[in-house]
């Protein structure tokens, strides 16, 4: 690959629930590939200005969603989508397999407000 014509490859970002692939990041837009391993789940959040969809791609994502006080915990398969406006409280999670989703977003990647997370980071936006 070359970087000089603008080939390179992902950055990946190890979580305690699977990894980030960023492939694009701009002063836009990001694009990340989301691997979360089955039975893991990221931190219940929110972002003051990200906003992002994400698109599953394998297994079934659970989606739990607070907006406007109007809670809801989703299943998304293969080919749904789902719009996070900011200020929605979210937490995504794999529970019988493992699950890949695409997250097109803002560029404020480092926006999180983590609410409560089984990792030990609530109130801090680090990896």
């Amino acid at each position: 690959m070359s970087e000089r014509l603008g080939s390179r490859r992902p950055r990946i970002v190890p979580k305690p629930w699977g990894e980030e692939r960023i492939f694009a990041e701009t002063g836009r837009y990001a694009g990340k590939l989301i691997l979360i391993r089955a039975g893991e789940s990221l931190s219940y959040q929110y972002h003051d200005r990200k906003e992002e969809t994400i698109h599953v791609l394998e297994g079934t994502l659970g989606l739990e969603v607070e907006r406007e006080g109007e809670r809801a915990d989703l299943r998304l398969a293969p080919g749904d989508n789902f719009h996070v406006t900011p200020g929605t409280r979210h937490r995504m999670y794999a529970e019988g397999a493992d699950c890949l989703l695409v997250e097109v977003s803002t560029p404020e990647l480092d926006d999180v407000v983590r609410l409560s997370d089984r990792y030990g980071r609530e109130g801090t936006s680090k990896p």
